[in-house]
Parts: structure tokens; C-alpha cells; sequence
């Protein structure tokens, strides 16, 4: 094995780590958010758990957050405006990402 050889692999297999972090991250988002989400739509129990389930599933619709964010617009239409979706999806990142760096130590 030559020394590019080994930096190849190595930078294949950070891309993969970083890949299944961030696919970890954004999901766990999608599950804050759900459950913040059911909390105002005033679940209890094991629907706020189920709800989450949709809102994380809603994921795989289209690349990207913008399916997410319909799911939770049409959801709470008439009860949180857009940009506090909008923030409170960025503030669910943020802590989503800080747990799963925090389980990985």
C-alpha cells in the first residue's frame, strides 16, 4: 500500500463519519421538532411520539428542509407563524447536533 493509497482510504472513511453524523443529526432535529411541534398542537402520551415519527419521516419526501417545513407549516398553520419554524428548526439543529457529538465521545 502506498502512503495515497492510505490517505484515500482515510479521507473515504471521514466522508462516510461525517456523512452518518450529519444523516444522525438531522434526524434527531426532526424528532426536537416534533415533539416541540406536538407539544403545541397539545399531544400527550404516545401520540407526541408517533407525531415526531411523522415529522421525521416527512424527511424523505425531497433533498433538503424545505419538506420538513411544510409538514410543520400546514401542521400548525394558524398557531406558529413561519419564522418561528423556521428558527426553531435552526435552534433544533444546533442542539441535535450538540447530543449526538455528545453520545459519540
Amino acid at each position: 500500500m502506498s502512503t495515497f493509497d492510505d490517505r484515500e482510504r482515510a479521507y473515504e472513511a471521514k466522508f462516510a463519519h461525517d456523512a452518518d453524523l450529519r444523516f444522525r443529526a438531522e434526524a434527531r432535529r426532526n424528532r426536537l421538532l416534533g415533539e416541540w411541534a406536538a407539544d403545541i398542537l397539545g399531544k400527550t402520551g404516545e401520540d407526541v411520539r408517533t407525531y415526531a415519527m411523522t415529522v421525521v419521516t416527512s424527511d424523505f419526501e425531497e433533498a433538503g428542509d424545505e419538506d420538513v417545513y411544510r409538514k410543520l407549516a400546514g401542521d400548525l398553520e394558524g398557531l406558529v407563524d413561519s419564522a418561528t419554524i423556521r428558527a426553531k428548526m435552526s435552534e433544533m439543529m444546533v442542539e441535535a447536533r450538540r447530543q449526538i457529538i455528545d453520545e459519540v465521545k
